[in-house]
């Protein structure tokens, strides 16, 4: 009899070394999972390009042994490829609640999609993915309300990928990161952490989020007219403070664009996103 275990491997699809296209194998004998499945946004020297997306021949060379996409949270840069991988890669999708929804609006907008498993998660649960990969979701602070870090464990150890964070100890929607789930993980031992590493190389700290809704606080309500605001669609955090500046200075507020249009709808419908109406919170 052979008692060699299988080496565990993880296989970086996207996101490494680059802003964008995030998504990442784990694979240990026959089970597969994915974290993440993000676009990339072109440079200026790449005219006709909208997206890129990952290159996942690994995956549908594998595809039976694939067993789920876990994402993160719901940015462009973490779920915007899904429409054009699940199409290869029939598998389910599990997500955050805001991601879940985001990600339900973008894959019934396309005809080869609207039939995909798409699970909302709970953070703290355990979900089981083939006979040897387990995964549990918890909660870390970034721009966008659900934002999650994920532990897998495996028969080689735990590994820990934090997702996209921040320490943030006053965020926008008063939900800090989940450090004592950290601490636990930690003092069980972990394997492997792959861990966000965006700006890790310049010195100090990020501020809070919270310094941008006054700053944005401060320019709506000096500004003698209209003020336009460019943000990625699903940055969900941030329309959140520009509603509030634009409430704060008793202004008003138009969605352009729709993406931005769906989004706002959906978090609003979620509750992730409080506007007011006729003088009353509309969740």
């Amino acid at each position: 009899m052979n008692n060699v275990m299988p080496p565990l491997r993880i296989i970086p699809l996207g996101g490494l070394g680059e802003i964008g296209k995030n998504m990442m194998a784990v694979e240990y004998g026959d089970d597969i999972v994915v974290i993440d499945c993000g676009v990339q946004f072109p440079d200026e020297d790449m005219p006709g390009v909208d997206l890129i997306i990952p290159d996942v021949s690994y995956l549908v060379e594998r595809a039976d042994r694939v067993k789920a996409i876990l994402i993160t949270h719901g940015h462009e840069d973490h779920i915007g490829a899904l429409p054009f991988i699940l199409p290869q890669i029939n598998v389910p999708v599990y997500a955050p609640r805001l991601a879940h929804g985001l990600i339900s609006v973008k894959l019934n907008d396309r005809r080869p999609t609207r039939g995909a498993v798409v699970e909302a998660i709970e953070p703290g649960i355990g979900y089981q993915f083939g006979d040897t990969l387990r995964a549990t979701w918890f909660r870390v602070c970034h721009s966008i309300p659900d934002a999650m870090g994920i532990a897998i464990e495996t028969p080689r150890g735990l590994v820990v990928h934090t997702g996209d964070f921040k320490i943030d100890h006053t965020p926008v929607d008063g939900r800090t990161i989940d450090l004592a789930t950290l601490a636990r993980h930690g003092a069980g031992g972990v394997l492997l952490l792959l861990s966000d590493s965006t700006y890790a190389e310049v010195p100090g700290y990020t501020q809070s989020e919270r310094v941008v809704g006054e700053a944005l606080d401060r320019a709506i309500a000096d500004a003698p007219g209209r003020v336009m605001v460019a943000t990625f669609a699903s940055l969900i955090s941030r329309v959140q403070q520009v509603v509030d500046a634009a409430e704060h200075a008793h202004r008003k507020v138009g969605i352009v664009g729709r993406s931005m249009e769906d989004n706002v709808a959906v978090a609003t419908e979620m509750g992730y996103l409080k506007t007011r109406i006729a003088g009353r919170t509309a969740t």
